[in-house]
Order: C-alpha cells, then sequence, then structure tokens
C-alpha cells in the first residue's frame, strides 16, 4: 500500500487486496482519510472503476473508496487474457470481496454509490449486509433480471433494426436465432484473440447503438475503450449475463424490504432506453425509504442535471 498523495485528484491510499481464488482486486481512497466513508460501485460488469466519479462528493467530508472488480481494470488476473478462468468470478464472489474491503480498510458502515450494473451488485450487497450500509445513492438502476436483459438483448432492437441486424451477425448463423448472449459468452472463451477480438467489438458497437439516441456523452463510449479493456468488459459481461448474475428471478425487488431504515436516492434518465425507468420505479414503491426524480434530459450515459442531482444527494447524505 502506498501513502501520503495529498493532491485531491490522486488517491491517498491505494493497493490490492488479495480476496482468494488467485483473485487480487485493486482499490483506491480519494479525499478525506477521516471523512465519511463512501464506496463507488462500477458498472459493467467489468467496466473497472473512472477516478472521475470522485468529482460527485465533497472530498473535505467524504473518504471515497473506489476498487475494480474481479478480472478487471487493475485486478488480477486480468479476464482480457483467454486463459483467465472466470469461474471464481460471479455476484456472489463480489459481493464478499467488497465485505473483505470493508473490513481490511477498517470501515463500520458505508455509503454505496453507484449506476447501472452497479446498481445490481449494490443492492445485491445491501440486502445481504444491510447493517454494514449507511445510504445508497443510484442512477441509471438495473437489478439485472432475465427481462431486463431479453429488453437489452431483444426487445429494444426494434427502435434499432439495422444495429441488431450487425449484432446477430457477430455469431455462428447456427445460433443467431438463440440466446445470443450466451453465444456471445461462448465466443469470448473460445480462447482464439482474434475471435475474443472480433466478438468484443460487435457486442461494443451494440451497446453503443443502444445508447445512439441520447442527447448527452460521448457518441461511442463502448468502442472508445482500449482493446484489453473492452475484450475484459465484453468476457465479463457476457459471462455475468449469460447466467443473469446468478440472482433469482425479481429477487432484488421482492427483498427490497431487508433496505428498511436506509435512506436511499434513485436518480434516473428519463430517455434510458438501455436500463427503462419502470425498474426504478418498482424499486421505488417496494423501498419506502428511497426517494426518486426521473431527469427528462438525460439517458444511460446522464447529463449535468443528473450529475448535479447526485451532488445533491450526496451532500446532503454528508451531513
Amino acid at each position: 500500500m502506498t501513502e501520503s498523495r495529498p493532491a485531491k485528484a490522486q488517491p491517498y491510499a491505494e493497493g490490492l487486496l488479495d480476496v482468494g481464488d488467485g483473485q487480487h482486486v485493486y482499490w483506491a481512497a480519494h479525499g478525506n482519510p477521516t471523512g465519511k466513508p463512501a464506496a463507488v460501485v462500477h458498472g459493467g460488469p467489468g467496466s473497472g472503476c473512472h477516478p472521475g466519479n470522485v468529482q460527485l462528493f465533497d472530498l473535505s467530508r467524504y473518504r471515497v473508496v473506489l476498487f475494480d472488480q474481479r478480472g478487471c481494470g487493475r485486478s488480477t488476473p486480468h479476464a482480457s487474457a483467454p486463459g483467465t478462468d472466470l469461474r471464481h468470478n460471479t455476484t456472489a464472489h463480489l459481493i464478499a470481496d467488497m465485505e473483505r474491503l470493508r473490513q481490511h480498510l477498517g470501515i463500520e458502515r458505508w455509503l454505496l454509490y453507484g449506476g447501472s450494473w452497479g446498481s445490481t451488485l449494490i443492492l445485491a450487497y445491501a440486502e445481504q449486509h444491510p447493517e454494514r450500509v449507511s445510504e445508497i445513492v443510484l442512477n441509471g438502476v438495473t437489478t439485472t433480471t432475465r427481462a431486463e436483459l431479453a429488453w437489452l438483448y431483444g426487445g429494444v432492437a426494434r427502435f434499432f433494426p439495422e444495429a441488431y441486424e450487425r449484432f446477430r451477425s457477430g455469431v455462428p448463423e447456427a445460433e443467431r436465432e438463440g440466446d445470443l448472449v450466451a453465444a456471445y459468452a461462448r465466443l469470448m472463451n473460445s480462447g482464439d484473440p482474434e475471435r475474443m477480438a472480433r466478438a468484443a467489438a460487435s457486442w461494443c458497437a451494440w451497446e453503443d447503438a443502444v445508447l445512439s439516441g441520447e442527447p448527452h456523452g460521448p457518441a461511442t463510449p463502448y468502442m472508445d475503450k482500449p482493446p484489453a479493456a473492452r475484450i475484459a468488459f465484453v468476457r465479463i459481461t457476457t459471462h455475468y449475463f449469460a447466467h443473469a448474475a446468478w440472482l433469482e428471478e425479481g429477487a432484488l425487488l421482492r427483498d427490497a424490504h431487508r433496505l428498511a431504515g436506509t435512506p436511499g436516492l434513485l436518480v434516473h434518465g428519463r430517455l434510458d432506453l438501455c436500463s427503462p425507468p419502470d425498474t426504478a420505479w418498482r424499486l421505488a414503491r417496494a423501498w419506502p425509504d428511497a426517494s426518486l426524480t426521473f431527469i427528462s434530459d438525460a439517458g444511460h450515459k446522464g447529463s449535468d442535471t443528473l450529475r448535479e442531482q447526485l451532488r445533491a444527494g450526496l451532500k446532503r447524505f454528508a451531513q
């Protein structure tokens, strides 16, 4: 672990935590070492943490912990290597990793912030360890149900038929009428670097197409990933989604009562075709201690308006 890096743009501490199974999870702490603990849970799965997320927090009041989930970012072994085994990379493993990290850092309770896949992992962790969570802030709410996945990799194709046809063409012809997510997962675990790179590019082109109608953010956020990060992202994402994140269908909404007493803020873009707003709506109805705000000018990539809502909520929770 390294210490004494006072600049706010840099972590004051960072390290690699041995979480077992040959896995080491990268983490970094920003802000005030004696401030209110908060963890940023990144999306993907497999996207890795983004240091820019700390800008949402008042770093004079927060101790913000970022970490890369198994197989991505600066965690090792990296999923971009064809030989990296993903058997020990599941939702249950990630929940256990978060607990190990909390204990390693000596944190009793922490605020959890994240979006997209990060919201699924936060809900799964918080429903299992509610006593360790002080507040929750989510955007781009998703619970990774089979119904949500069927929309993202099928239903929403009605808006982007030409892009979807290209997406289908990325798998062998015999598999195009079946489970596309599982077909891509097989390609990403073929062990053939060229096949993996082609499949990753095809997958990311589809993800970008779904976001293409949004008015804010980069045009191609998934294709813009460096090659190794892109392969790790798609390998991990297809691995998780082919198994519906190993979650019982609807369990996160069913068990939202376990969050009773935990204040929550849900901020969701009205234009989000990737994670349609009805999931956030149902979660807010099942979790009385959460407030929900829809942002009319935002989609999955967010907007300045959405980020200001997040900052305001985090400022309020800091008090």
